[in-house]
């Protein structure tokens, strides 16, 4: 454990990356133990080698298509012109919006770098102070990776075996809960601040723009029926979110075929690093198990407690902790086989740990030092990340109440698994 995780954080300071760090680390312990060579590109080609994780790359493609292709700017209008008048009217409009296009991309990046400049733009012309904005626009970010399709939440199904539809459907209730509890917060701190009220739109204007962005709005009802009622799996509705995406793209007359080569190379940028991350992490997961860290880990959890509900709050404020400084692929990747066991043990359900290790790994996007939302909204606003992350704490704190519920559900359905049947 000395060599592996001294070398791991030694490079870390270096200022090297987590999945060099990693992966680095890991080749060092294989020396020193003198194991086979031959382990490490089987374990960094295993760790990418899964059918499902096809959907990371679609889904990144498709969050760019729709960006690129005015789909975000659709959204975000409908959704103005339904709550738009409503005190805070525009920071709802922001979390609607994030509702809407969750069910399209799967990913807080995509969500902060598509919908974030149009919401920025509104909001700041709309007379809202630009750090509330900027709390809003970020914290609603998060909604995405939870509400299905989800970018983490499939790579979760692939550490744990675990299958990814019955997490996607797990997801539904609490991404629509951190939205409710999103959308108060909202009503009280503009109440508090007394932002200027926007005229009611008229109900031909709320069909015209219904109108004007139905097809935008057909997308996630095609993804989420197709997943529901098996006409395709999630790694195919990936990529009929691209094809579809592509069409209305083309349609809208707002990206070209010389834009398509942009889009693609976008898109491998951050597939191949998510990809990269995946390899490194899986190398260095099969270095702990190796060493039985796991099971060390394990043990020493049982040995702690045997209560589900004491396990679950100390889960997640360990996984709350590493949120601050790891990101989230390398974080589920790690954490996963070194938690499961002992999450197994007691009897709750591997698809609801999924769901709670994904919302609080999630905290980290919008908490330094690592949060990459807060990385994304500062490069487009030029506002700083002190600034941003003191407006952004009353959501996170919101998200950590909505965190807390799940946790409080996920007990009472392992104690009394008859009483959540429903759910």
């Amino acid at each position: 454990m000395l060599i592996l995780f001294g070398i791991f954080f030694l490079f870390l300071i270096m200022g090297s990356s987590i999945a060099m760090s990693m992966f680095i680390s890991s080749v060092v312990y294989i020396s020193y133990y003198d194991l086979s060579f031959m382990m490490i590109p089987q374990k960094l080609a295993g760790g990418v080698d899964s059918f499902s994780l096809l959907a990371v790359g679609f889904f990144v493609l498709a969050g760019n298509v729709m960006n690129r292709g005015g789909v975000t700017h659709r959204i975000f209008g409908f959704a103005d012109h339904l709550v738009g008048h409503l005190t805070g009217g525009l920071a709802h409009s922001n979390v609607l919006a994030s509702v809407i296009f969750s069910g399209m991309s799967g990913s807080a990046i995509a969500d902060t770098g598509g919908l974030g400049a149009i919401e920025l733009e509104a909001m700041k012309k709309g007379g809202y102070d630009d750090d509330f904005s900027l709390a809003v626009t970020g914290a609603s970010s998060l909604i995405g990776p939870v509400i299905p399709p989800s970018v983490p939440l499939i790579i979760f199904g692939v550490t744990a075996s675990v299958s990814v539809g019955d997490l996607f459907n797990a997801g539904i209730v609490p991404g629509v809960l951190l939205s409710i509890s999103m959308l108060l917060l909202n009503y009280f701190i503009c109440r508090k601040k007394a932002y200027p009220l926007r005229v009611r739109a008229t109900l031909k204007e709320t069909l015209s723009c219904f109108r004007w962005a139905f097809l935008a709005l057909l997308l996630p009802v095609i993804i989420r029926g197709g997943i529901m009622y098996g006409v395709f799996t999630p790694t195919e509705a990936a990529i009929v979110a691209v094809v579809y995406g592509m069409f209305l793209a083309f349609l809208y007359k707002s990206i070209t075929v010389k834009d398509i080569p942009g889009v693609i190379k976008e898109t491998l940028n951050v597939t191949i690093g998510v990809l990269f991350i995946i390899a490194a992490a899986t190398l260095f997961s099969y270095i702990l198990t190796f060493s039985q860290i796991p099971q060390m880990v394990g043990e020493k959890l049982i040995a702690f407690t045997s209560n589900p509900l004491v396990a679950l709050v100390l889960v997640s404020v360990l996984l709350l902790f590493i949120g601050l400084f790891m990101d989230i692929t390398p974080a589920i990747v790690i954490m996963t086989p070194v938690l499961l066991p002992f999450i197994k043990h007691l009897g709750i359900d591997p698809v609801m740990f999924g769901i709670i290790m994904v919302l609080n790994l999630l905290a980290g996007l919008v908490t330094p030092p690592v949060g990459m939302v807060l990385f994304v909204l500062s490069g487009v606003s030029g506002v700083s990340i002190e600034k941003i992350s003191k407006a952004i704490l009353p959501y996170v704190i919101v998200s950590l109440a909505t965190i807390g519920v799940i946790v409080l559900y996920t007990y009472f359905g392992t104690v009394y698994p008859h009483l959540m049947k429903l759910y």
